[in-house]
């Protein structure tokens, strides 16, 4: 897969990054010569974080893919349009980009893992950077599978351009689930419990529940969130402090970082928040749906409700702070009159684009999620009990809703607390990535068990397919470029 994978002599100039790079002419730089010390080591890890950061990762179309499609987002972008409307084909820039980025990640992480364990330096570290580069390559062979499927699994660095090498055919969905539970497993002993910054072994559990529910284990996905729920973590007292993200509290179990730099920068403030916050005006990305405003309580729930309005460093009203979103169609200043910057805009991420290079960082796993993780996970397997209220009832109270009892009507069946935990997964974690693929995995869980879930990604399918229900769209198809390049590989059904 040669558009894919990097070849050695790449990689290890990549892993350095620019600092790196001015030590020695690039020539000169080998495994054997690299990787040398604990300074070595750290350098390269580095290198398979700076790999979550780019526009194919974090920095925007992962985010832009798990909402998109959804019943959350909508946008009037011709650069969205194929996600927006469920068209994408296999030239969809963010299909290619996403798969391209994950391999990138995953090369970047098995070069770690072949080298680091020859370097002498202190051994608990060693240990630790190994836990890291584990816990990023099953993140992103996680975000590949759930995306398209079975995909090649490469588990060492490439380091030849043999065809044999780069050329690997497609495994099974569960071969590569099975590779990022023992990759999170072994991720979750090896990491530290504290690390300033980076992940965890409690964002490795908490990535672990995120899988088993995937994969509808809910017994596994009980046991992960317990370890991360069981380790003292909190909440937030504020759902509104949490944003934009920033390292804050330890509800934070793991954010990719931005400096705001060419070369450690978020392009998505730039790409979803009006004008005058951003650099220009043009036609936004991941509008909140006039739907999923109505859905959300904007006057009692915190995480929707109306705090005061947003103003420009320049001193102009830009509209109303719902917390989640600014509704920019009220107090916006008269001499701001583009219609680009007159709607609703995500407000997670709330500073300046700065010329797409935004200091936000973006959450991936945040102990909100865990709690409804565990809800939901005891729910399906007992229904309704004391426990998950327990759980469930956090995320709410912390949002300034009521407490739910065994006497509430969300709770008076499985069918009717699976509603509620839905519900309050939509709202809580609104744009940040997560509605495509929690969609999917509703469809899915219906295909096994009718009517679960009362909104899945069929339904958006079935709106935008002509009323067809194509299950065939509840996977990415393979990019075509990897399809040219790699005559092992086959296409998913329907593209």
């Amino acid at each position: 897969m040669k558009k894919v994978y990097i070849l050695p002599l790449g990689a290890l100039i990549l892993l350095g990054g620019c600092n790196f790079l001015q030590k020695e002419p690039l020539t000169s730089i080998t495994p054997n010569n690299f990787f040398t010390s604990g300074d070595d080591a750290e350098s390269s890890l580095t290198a398979v974080y700076d790999a979550l950061q780019a526009s194919g990762a974090y920095g925007q179309d992962l985010l832009t893919m798990g909402e998109m499609p959804s019943d959350n987002c909508t946008s009037v972008s011709n650069d969205v349009n194929a996600l927006e409307t469920i068209a994408w084909t296999p030239n969809t820039g963010q299909v290619s980009n996403v798969f391209r980025q994950a391999y990138l990640g995953i090369n970047r992480a098995n070069i770690v893992l072949k080298y680091v364990p020859t370097i002498t330096m202190d051994t608990l570290r060693r240990t630790q950077i190994q836990g890291e580069a584990r816990f990023v390559r099953g993140l992103c062979y996680f975000n590949l599978v759930r995306a398209y499927g079975g995909v090649p699994l490469r588990l060492a660095p490439t380091e030849t351009a043999q065809p044999a090498e780069l050329n690997l055919p497609r495994v099974t969905p569960e071969q590569v689930y099975e590779q990022v539970i023992a990759d999170l497993e072994k991720a979750a002993v090896q990491m530290p419990t504290t690390n300033a910054n980076r992940a965890t072994r409690s964002a490795a559990n908490a990535l672990l529940a995120r899988v088993q529910l995937t994969r509808r284990n809910w017994a596994a996905a009980e046991a992960a969130a317990n370890k991360v729920i069981t380790s003292g973590i909190q909440l937030n007292n504020s759902f509104r402090a949490l944003f934009p993200a920033e390292n804050k509290g330890s509800e934070s179990l793991f954010e990719v970082q931005f400096a705001g730099t060419p070369d450690g920068n978020n392009l998505l403030p730039d790409e979803i928040l009006p004008f005058p916050l951003t650099t220009y005006s043009f036609s936004k990305f991941n509008l909140p749906t006039a739907e999923l405003i109505a859905y959300a309580d904007t006057v009692n729930d915190q995480r929707w409700s109306y705090v005061g309005n947003v103003v420009a460093s320049g001193g102009q009203l830009i509209g109303r702070n719902h917390v989640s979103y600014i509704d920019a169609r009220k107090n916006r200043a008269p001499s701001i009159n583009n219609t680009n910057d007159r709607n609703s805009y995500p407000y997670k991420w709330t500073s300046s684009g700065n010329n797409f290079n935004s200091v936000d960082n973006t959450y991936v796993l945040r102990y909100a999620e865990v709690l409804l993780n565990y809800a939901e996970a005891v729910n399906e397997q007992t229904g309704p009990s004391t426990n998950v209220l327990a759980r469930l009832n956090q995320v709410r109270q912390r949002a300034g809703l009521a407490a739910l009892t065994m006497a509430s009507p969300q709770a008076a069946s499985k069918q009717a607390m699976r509603n509620e935990i839905d519900r309050q997964r939509r709202l809580e974690l609104a744009f940040e990535g997560e509605r495509w693929w929690d969609l999917l995995r509703y469809a899915r869980h219906n295909q096994v068990e009718g009517g679960a879930h009362t909104v899945t990604a069929l339904d958006l399918i079935a709106q935008f397919r002509k009323g067809e229900r194509d299950i065939n769209y509840l996977l990415f198809p393979i990019p075509q470029a990897e399809i040219n390049s790699n005559p092992q590989l086959q296409q998913n059904p329907g593209y």
